[in-house]
């Protein structure tokens, strides 16, 4: 069974009506993007007509996904695949496993990699998709049956052309792999380009795991040029320490950097002199979290928002950086690893702050940037090496972020609203010479 929402669904509704499927007083994430859409209108000249379509999804499917447990119940999980915006190219996005997923939470996400993909101008429009489910509680049998019905049930709008999902929370190669077999077997012949993030004998890339906190990396180092921060002598806060967090973690310390707090969903811990990010990675891959490292202090998790430092970076989920914990943050400068994690409001008390933030739609576009690469390796079956693969990533971002930063000095304007103004000119300017059919 499922249920598609397509783009204009009450065509009766006023432009600015709210979509029938969303409560107004319940939008969640979805809200936050609606929110930093309506700062940016001012900025778009006349391409602004064709704003509403930045507030309307493309396409939603919801879905159900039943499967058999291991002790022989048939259990029931929501499903969602959105395609935000697919005017230039095939929509893109992750796919997470998580508890808490919601509808509100999918559009968002959607939309926001529709604006990542402009913002590094690869060639590919946004897209998003979870099930609502606690993976923990599954055996592997159980999630591989749940990925398998999931990517049938969404198959009808998937496709290395249409919309090719990735990795994201609590999702990794093997799931990659199960979603890539299973759309192989149902159209007839091996499509390794339909996803990305797949391990590398099944045509993954090179460099792909470490993508995203590389790009935070990247993009933090050249903000913090610009602002006269030395990286070398910088103290560094991370919350998620995953493939995220705990990759830019290690690539700032070993520029120099001291990691003296990470937070995950274990806890927290601090140590003043600099944690031993080797170790700390070797511990969090055997035991699931940042609890109990010997290492270090432990923290109350609400101290995490006032530990004096240079550089924080919010790696977890979104919605964490708040009106209620943004005035208490040291730092100079917040780089977003995760996506959403700033609140509208708190971005407005960090920048009455005078604090940077180096928005999540540039700083983790790393991994989308090399899921392209991996997408484009696959169309051609001819592969590039990791030196490579880091190198273009690296010119990429950089080049990226040169255009945002100079679009935010020239207009005196967040980074944040400066990649939206680069992005959303990119995916409006491509929907007006599109135009629309019928």
């Amino acid at each position: 069974m499922s249920h598609t929402i397509a783009e204009g669904e009450n065509a009766l509704a006023p432009a600015s009506a709210l979509p029938s499927y969303l409560e107004a007083d319940n939008l969640g994430p979805w809200g936050n993007y609606l929110q930093q859409v309506d700062r940016v209108i001012p900025h778009l000249g006349n391409l602004s007509r064709w704003a509403e379509t930045l507030k309307r999804p493309k396409r939603i499917l919801i879905v159900d996904v039943p499967i058999h447990m291991d002790d022989g119940t048939v259990a029931h999980f929501e499903g969602y695949r959105v395609q935000h915006n697919v005017s230039r190219g095939p929509g893109k996005g992750g796919v997470r496993f998580h508890q808490d997923v919601t509808l509100s939470e999918v559009m968002a996400l959607s939309a926001w990699m529709s604006v990542k993909n402009a913002a590094v101008n690869v060639p590919y429009g946004g897209a998003k998709g979870g099930i609502r489910v606690d993976p923990k509680k599954l055996s592997l049998g159980e999630l591989e049956r749940m990925t398998r019905r999931y990517t049938s049930e969404i198959g009808i709008i998937i496709g290395p052309n249409k919309d090719i999902p990735a990795p994201d929370v609590n999702t990794n190669e093997q799931i990659m792999a199960w979603m890539m077999d299973t759309y192989s077997m149902n159209t007839g012949s091996t499509a390794t380009g339909v996803v990305t993030g797949k391990p590398v004998d099944l045509g993954g890339s090179l460099g792909r795991r470490e993508a995203t906190g590389r790009g935070v990396f990247t993009v933090g180092s050249e903000a913090a040029r610009h602002i006269g921060m030395d990286i070398a002598t910088a103290r560094v806060a991370v919350q998620g320490f995953g493939n995220v967090g705990g990759v830019a973690g290690k690539l700032f310390a070993e520029a120099g950097a001291r990691i003296i707090a990470v937070q995950d969903h274990g806890g927290t811990i601090y140590q003043e002199a600099g944690l031993d990010v080797p170790a700390l990675l070797l511990h969090v891959a055997r035991t699931g979290s940042v609890a109990h490292f010997e290492k270090a202090e432990v923290l109350a998790d609400e101290l995490f928002w006032e530990v004096d430092c240079d550089i924080l970076i919010p790696a977890a989920l979104e919605q964490q950086i708040t009106a209620a914990n943004a005035g208490r943050i040291k730092a100079r400068m917040v780089i977003e690893g995760a996506n959403g994690p700033t609140t509208p409001a708190a971005d407005d008390i960090l920048k009455e702050r005078n604090v940077l933030v180096v928005p999540d739609v540039i700083a983790n576009a790393g991994g989308v940037t090399v899921s392209y690469f991996e997408w484009v390796q696959d169309f051609s079956s001819f592969f590039w090496d990791e030196d490579e693969i880091n190198a273009r990533l690296v010119k990429i971002m950089k080049t990226a972020f040169a255009g945002i930063w100079q679009v935010a000095q020239e207009k005196q304007v967040s980074l944040r609203t400066a990649t939206f103004i680069v992005a959303c000119q990119r995916i409006l300017h491509t929907r007006e010479l599109r135009g629309l059919y019928p």
